[in-house]
């Protein structure tokens, strides 16, 4: 069988502004082609030596095997992607909204957004951001407005459970503000926001799988977070001119209070975060160790670093008091971790284990044997022996290095790897389009030597530009290699067009086979930045809120009235399906008002809006869930307080009035 089902359509021949062709430009150019030629072109006009010159120039496409790695419309190699109406998908899709600020929830196989959990950002529906209760979460000035309106989500993760998720937390973070959200898995809520201290660009996160320090401690205590930002410290503009001086600061958060309990000093930019199984080690992938401040300076060094943090000596350190003070005069304790203060193995808190180049992404091998670490710039994906590591830790292993156990050539751009639970590896291949698999054993067999070992296994074209992937159960004990879910940074030609801002692609790979099959793809939203795929059967949702959990809970119909303290109102009102407990409320002009409303049923999936015209108040109520809104009734006149989710046949008759009386 040919490869024709995935050629791609010709683009138009590309001229000059006189008109004429321009020089080079074939019009049988595919579009990916061309996408990977603009990027390498993008390189080397950049006048950098980015580490791709043992790959010569840029290759030609190749086929990445004989047979169509193209699917039918609803079957993969071995696996269904229609789920038919009424049926539920298999897993979970936690996904990231990336400047979007949210969280979305899609599932898989089918690729159906089901919903989206606001964290960072605002949203009409739900009341986030309006309401007391999320705002007392996301932070507020002293005038009680929002202290901040934007966000960007990038990683997600889930909490573990003896190495493999428990569905009880999902975190995910706000690079631009350096702040890590809690979600609570049982009823995919935002329950918790944490702004880090010293940090800016706070891109990874990976949260522990188990608690070394008690035996009987096998789940999720702490979240670590990457930094990846550089900057002065103290950042109060008196140091800004000595950038050798800047640094970036590794943050461990206590997994149940969302406290910082400690912090640690790096050198180089930080990106991705990983850990261990045994709760040992944790680990950043680590670009610009020559600590430039401009583009081409941060790309000259042949080697950057993966880092590795020994949680147990940076603990016992802090217990010790071996800490620097913390430049923003909190109580944060601070470790020195940089490779200067780090030369005693025996003594270290952090190892630097030397990578090519300016490496993008560390992921953890659900064997719990090895770290994979590629460098962007390179064409190589380092494997990394944990227990080597450990070695080097114990004095044991002279040379960092050593713990670099393969290095295969797996193509351009390498970023992100993920695992199948049978011994081979993932890696999105950003500038060539395209995923690999390859073999970890093979890739450690041909780094001692074999030249028989069969790396790679398959490569498969993906549209186009892939950034993160994800397997089913990633990074997991319970890895399936079941579906691979890819997400593409340009669509292009994929779907109808609209207009200049596209959308993002994800496209899923059934992996059950020797050969990667494309099974399906989807717009999403832009821009969705990771995601992590869990088993249905891990998430036990609630579908009732339990009315004990709000303390301002009307829980008696009879109880809602209109109580005034001096200017100040508070109205606590219910809401049952078709009506309000109060058909009407009165206030003065220049009144603060507080509106409290619970939500009285509790049949699954009955929710109630509440609308003020004019007052920019609009939220819903789950079952039995408590929520209120404050603000000042400066404008005279009378108002519908209107319910906005459709709830019942009288859903449009669900009002009540607010009776502003002039001043």
């Amino acid at each position: 069988m040919s490869n024709d089902k995935n050629k791609q359509p010709s683009l138009p021949p590309h001229h000059d502004d006189d008109g004429s062709m321009i020089e080079g430009m074939q019009e049988d150019v595919s579009r990916r082609k061309f996408l990977g030629m603009a990027a390498f072109t993008g390189l080397a006009g950049a006048g950098l030596s980015v580490g791709l010159a043992s790959c010569g120039k840029a290759p030609e496409k190749t086929s990445s095997g004989t047979e169509s790695h193209t699917a039918p419309a609803e079957k993969s190699g071995g696996l269904s992607v229609h789920i038919a109406p009424g049926q539920l998908d298999t897993y979970y899709n936690m996904s990231s909204g990336g400047h979007s600020g949210d969280l979305r929830i899609i599932g898989e196989p089918s690729g159906r957004e089901i919903t989206r959990i606001p964290v960072f950002n605002i949203d009409c529906m739900s009341g986030w951001g309006f309401t007391n209760e999320s705002k007392a979460i996301l932070g507020t000035k002293p005038d009680g407005s929002l202290k901040y309106t934007s966000g960007d989500t990038h990683h997600v993760h889930g909490s573990y459970e003896d190495g493999t998720y428990d569905g009880k937390y999902f975190w995910v973070n706000d690079k631009i503000h350096s702040r890590l959200a809690r979600i609570r898995g049982d009823v995919m809520v935002c329950d918790k926001i944490t702004e880090l201290p010293n940090v800016q660009g706070f891109h990874g996160i990976f949260p522990d799988k188990r608690d070394p320090a008690d035996a009987n401690v096998n789940h999720t205590t702490r979240v670590f977070c990457g930094s990846e930002f550089r900057i002065p410290h103290p950042n109060d503009g008196t140091n800004m001119d000595d950038t050798d001086a800047y640094y970036g600061l590794f943050t461990c958060v206590d997994a149940e209070t969302m406290e910082v309990r400690w912090q640690v000093k790096v050198d180089g930019n930080m990106d991705l975060c990983a850990t261990s199984y045994d709760g040992k080690l944790a680990a950043t992938n680590q670009y610009n160790t020559e600590k430039g401040v401009t583009f081409a300076g941060m790309m000259s060094a042949e080697r950057d670093s993966c880092v590795f943090f020994n949680i147990a000596r940076i603990e016992a350190a802090i217990k010790a008091g071996n800490i620097i003070s913390s430049p923003d005069g909190s109580d944060v304790p601070i470790v020195d971790g940089t490779k200067a203060a780090n030369a005693d193995p025996k003594a270290a808190v952090t190892c630097y284990v030397p990578i090519p180049k300016s490496p993008h992404g560390v992921n953890a091998s659900p064997d719990g044997k090895y770290f994979v670490c590629s460098g962007k710039l390179s064409p190589t994906a380092s494997v990394i022996e944990l227990s080597r590591v450990l070695q080097w830790f114990d004095g044991g292993l002279e040379d960092p290095r050593e713990a670099v156990v393969g290095e295969p050539e797996i193509g351009l751009g390498p970023l992100h790897t993920a695992f199948d639970g049978r011994g081979n590896a993932y890696t999105t291949l950003f500038l060539d389009s395209q995923i690999v698999k390859w073999n970890v054993d093979a890739a450690i067999k041909a780094y001692q030597g074999d030249k028989n070992a069969k790396v790679i296994i398959d490569k498969i074209d993906v549209h186009y530009q892939p950034g993160h992937l994800t397997s089913s159960m990633n990074e997991t004990k319970e890895s399936d290699g079941q579906w691979l879910l890819i997400g593409n940074k340009f669509s292009k030609d994929r779907y109808l067009p609209v207009g200049p801002m596209h959308p993002e692609n994800e496209q899923l790979l059934d992996i059950t086979g020797e050969k990667m099959v494309l099974a399906h793809e989807t717009p999403v939203y832009p821009e969705p930045h990771d995601f992590i795929i869990v088993k249905r059967d891990v998430i036990k949702t609630r579908q009732v809120f339990d009315m004990d959990e709000f303390p301002n809970a009307i829980k008696e119909a009879k109880d809602s009235r209109v109580e005034r303290d001096g200017s100040k109102v508070t109205i606590y009102l219910t809401s049952m399906a078709p009506a309000f407990s109060l058909t009407e409320f009165k206030v003065r002009q220049g009144d603060e008002v507080t509106i409290i409303l619970t939500n009285h049923d509790k049949i699954e999936d009955l929710g109630h809006g509440f609308a003020i015209p004019k007052y920019d108040i609009n939220f819903v109520v789950s079952p039995h869930e408590t929520k209120s809104v404050t603000f000042i009734a400066d404008k005279p006149g009378v108002y519908w307080c209107y319910c906005t989710h459709f709830c019942h046949a009288l859903h449009l008759e669900m009002r009540s009035r607010l009776l502003v009386e002039p001043a």
